[in-house]
């Protein structure tokens, strides 16, 4: 009898050692919904446990795993009512304790404790629920700016604070350029946006990891400093926490580093996308996650995980929605990765609804295929026709910006061309000097003209460009210049400008000398061949450096076979800088080719037709192979002056003929009583 009183009562001792005698314990900061312990009413027990005051414990925390923070109350004589916040999952005594079926904690030496979920009337707090995470689409609604905002975290801050990040990059996405400037000024000033900012970085390791990216990406796109403390500690994060991005997850990382400059940070989480894509490719859902990815892998990635975007995308292809083809061209572009079967499929999708395509992506897709260096003639003359058919809702700029990215990639499209310069005639004024020097620029480049309109238009560029002589630089000055001698002509006011003394030295001093050099010569010999000007012997250029000659071995074969040696000279250097492949001394009707003299070279005879072939690559025509650039009919132009008939041997064709073709085409071409055509050269004529 006395053991098992003295173990009832060594069992209430230990037991008193984890509840607390005189208050009652409940978490407050977190509100959640709490059960009441209630001890039954029983007078032996009561008596037992009024000695409790006088021993008062810390905290019953200890007694469960997961209870956290408490608030304490006093206990009644005639029961104990506590509240505990979280599920009871472990019992930490020393002594084991468990569960009956009539919910009573029960240990091993019969003390039961009655848990009873109805609370009485004087002993139990009110319930308090959890407060309710802010909702940033909520937020943003009822905010119209970024301290709005703020003020609202700085009121009741809760978890998480990515909320309120996302909030404001939602509310800044309506605010015109000028307003975000001052808002997010407004936003660093903020007292509150320091306190957002340490509490992201203290809850970046807890939150949801779509959350943390979401986080940054709003932070990235606020324009915080990508220096700063909390950017590279949220890059940290989420390259300790990389192995849990899901296919979303990876999407907005892929959107975040496009968006980011180089850095240790960045090269390493973009390190970790590389294996991350090459884990995951095949198991991509989503277009545009994979666009995404393809982007964000960027032209450093190895080509192997390249051409497994590239197969993916393949596969997908059949899913690709208009904006999937239209976005493809970028994606590739931000790879470097040219893939010619994937980009002829995406330009049928684009042309099959042009109608449909913004302007913005028709310009992204000119830029994609200009920098993969992809030449597809359906899809430009498509997008410059739907430019042309509805070119009256656009502004000028904009047609100009399409007409200078044709032009980098060697398009000419006379319809729209002709139109952009019947606008441009009717309204110079709208133009600013920038866009003139670019018009000038464009239509130089690609020998366009136009048999009545061509020379208003150059009156009205040269009259405009004169207005800003005391404005323009001595390049910008230069570059007008040599577009309008491409074009031949020459506003006098605008080259007695260039001719000064200053602007020349300060030319062949500054900037792009090499080429300063190159256009001054061209405007030398313009001045000289196209209008005798003197003033082009005034210009004092550097010696010509010397340049490698390409051999062009397979039409000196055919010369030799076809006039046998003797009959033609090789890599001939002419006055005024230029360069002839292949020169032919015939009569002047073109029937029999003279033999060169050891002696007299070049001879000055009347009788004497001197014929030069130019070997011409490619690149010196537009796109459609039968309009040649502007230098290349410059030359022609100049070679005409200085009294020769000019034949035009396309090196791309003769690589593919046998030798015998060769002879018979050179035979054709030198004996033939036609002079060669001249309409797509230059030139103008009247209406």
């Amino acid at each position: 009898m006395i053991n098992r009183a003295s173990s009832f009562l060594w069992n209430l001792g230990q037991f008193s050692t984890f509840v607390p005698t005189s208050r009652t314990m409940r978490l407050y900061p977190l509100g959640f919904s709490r059960l009441k312990v209630v001890f039954s009413n029983n007078s032996n027990q009561r008596n037992l446990l009024s000695d409790f005051g006088n021993r008062v414990q810390p905290s019953i925390r200890y007694l469960f795993q997961d209870a956290l923070i408490f608030k304490s109350r006093d206990f009644k004589t005639r029961g104990i009512s506590t509240e505990t916040v979280l599920t009871v999952n472990k019992v930490l005594c020393p002594r084991r304790l468990s569960f009956d079926s009539k919910r009573s904690l029960v240990s091993d030496d019969g003390l039961k404790i009655n848990f009873h979920l109805e609370a009485s009337s004087e002993d139990v707090l009110t319930k308090e629920t959890k407060p309710t995470p802010v909702n940033y689409r909520k937020l943003a609604q009822e905010c119209s700016s970024l301290s709005d905002v703020l003020d609202t975290f700085s009121e009741a801050p809760t978890f998480p604070s990515s909320n309120y990040v996302s909030a404001m990059w939602t509310v800044a996405k309506r605010l015109s350029e000028d307003q975000k400037r001052a808002e997010k000024q407004l936003m660093f000033n903020h007292p509150a946006f320091s306190q957002l900012c340490e509490q992201m970085m203290r809850e970046a390791k807890i939150m949801h990891c779509d959350h943390l990216l979401f986080s940054l990406l709003a932070v990235v796109k606020l324009g915080i400093p990508q220096n700063t403390r909390l950017v590279q500690t949220l890059l940290r994060v989420v390259q300790e926490r990389i192995n849990e991005c899901d296919e979303k997850c990876l999407s907005v990382l892929s959107t975040i580093l496009e968006a980011m400059e180089p850095c240790k940070n960045v090269d390493a989480l973009r390190a970790g996308v590389w294996i991350l894509a090459d884990q995951q490719v095949w198991k991509i859902e989503r277009v545009f996650t994979l666009q995404a990815v393809m982007k964000c892998v960027g032209k450093g990635a190895p080509i192997a995980l390249k051409r497994k975007l590239e197969m993916k995308a393949l596969r997908e292809l059949d899913r690709f929605s208009d904006l999937n083809s239209q976005h493809m061209f970028e994606a590739l572009a931000a790879m470097n990765h040219r893939s010619v079967t994937l980009l002829n499929e995406c330009s049928k999708m684009v042309l099959g609804n042009i109608h449909g395509c913004p302007f913005r992506v028709l310009i992204s897709i000119l830029q994609a295929c200009r920098d993969l260096r992809y030449r597809n003639v359906d899809l430009f003359k498509g997008i410059a026709d739907y430019v042309a058919a509805t070119i009256d809702i656009w502004k000028l700029k904009q047609v100009l910006f399409l007409l200078i990215l044709l032009e980098n990639l060697g398009f000419r499209h006379t319809d729209l061309m002709d139109l952009f310069m019947k606008k441009v005639i009717d309204d110079p004024a709208s133009l600013n000097m920038k866009s003139i020097i670019s018009i000038l620029h464009v239509y130089s480049s690609l020998n366009h003209f136009h048999k009545c309109q061509t020379q208003e238009l150059q009156e009205a560029l040269a009259s405009s460009l004169t207005g800003y002589l005391h404005h323009i630089s001595s390049e910008n000055l230069l570059n007008a210049v040599c577009s309008f001698c491409l074009m031949n002509h020459f506003p006098l006011a605008l080259i007695n400008q260039l001719l000064q003394k200053d602007i020349i030295n300060e030319l062949l001093t500054s900037g792009d000398i090499e080429r300063n050099t190159h256009k001054l010569r061209v405007l030398a010999a313009c001045l000289k061949l196209d209008i005798s000007c003197h003033k082009a012997g005034d210009l004092a250029l550097p010696p010509l450096p010397s340049t490698p000659f390409y051999s062009n071995a397979k039409v000196a074969d055919a010369l030799s076979s076809l006039l046998g040696e003797g009959c033609f000279l090789k890599n001939v250097q002419l006055p005024h800088n230029y360069h002839i492949d292949f020169e032919v001394r015939m009569d002047v009707n073109r029937s029999q080719v003279l033999p060169f003299s050891s002696v007299d070279v070049v001879p000055a005879a009347a009788d004497i037709q001197r014929v030069a072939l130019l070997c011409v690559p490619r690149s010196a025509y537009c796109l459609d192979l039968t309009h040649p650039k502007g230098f290349l009919a410059m030359k022609m132009r100049h070679l005409k002056v200085m009294g020769f008939h000019v034949i035009l041997v396309h090196n791309w064709e003769i690589e593919k003929l046998e030798m015998k073709d060769i002879v018979t085409f050179l035979k054709t071409e030198l004996y033939s009583a036609e002079v060669f055509p001249t309409t797509d050269v230059n030139l103008q004529s009247a209406c």
